[in-house]
């Protein structure tokens, strides 16, 4: 009596016959990161959407429309900490969400898990880059500058 042969189950390939990548990562998930990145892709378009609807409406609808952009006319808008908080949220939600989106095609799409490692270390650099400089420049601009020891006062600037 002989023993029957043990044959392996076929693995899945994609079309190019490689190993598809579901297959190739062992890990188990332990958090619900994953989950909560999705919820966050969906809250935040939904924010998104409103917050850049509100701005285009302001920015190219009311007034002159795109005529007016300008330095008076950023200038005056951040004035009001109103639209600062409005142009901060847009700022970091937009680069969150981008970011997010990004890491979920790096995830699908970069095989090797070094690879994957560096191109998140690069995603993550840049957008904390932008994330802090965009955020210096709408906290730390003066909308009434000094230029040449002459204070340029405009409508929206106090008096002093």
């Amino acid at each position: 009596m002989s023993a029957l042969p043990v044959i392996p189950e076929p693995r899945a390939t994609s079309v190019s016959g490689r190993i598809a990548p579901q297959y190739k990562r062992s890990r188990s998930p332990r958090t619900q990161f994953e989950m909560l990145a999705w919820l966050f892709m969906r809250l935040s378009g939904i924010v998104l959407v409103v917050l850049i609807f509100g701005h285009l409406t302001v920015n190219l609808l009311v007034g002159e429309g795109i005529h007016a952009i300008d330095f008076g006319f950023v200038a005056g808008k951040w004035a009001d900490p109103f639209w600062q908080f409005w142009d901060l949220a847009m700022l970091w939600l937009a680069m969150l969400h981008g970011t997010n989106g990004v890491r979920t095609i790096i995830n699908d799409y970069a095989e090797r898990d070094a690879v994957r490692f560096w191109l998140k270390v690069v995603l993550y650099a840049a957008s904390a880059l932008i994330i802090i400089l965009g955020t210096l420049v709408i906290f730390t601009f003066d909308p009434c500058p000094v230029i040449d020891g002459v204070r340029h006062v405009a409508d929206y600037c106090p008096a002093s």
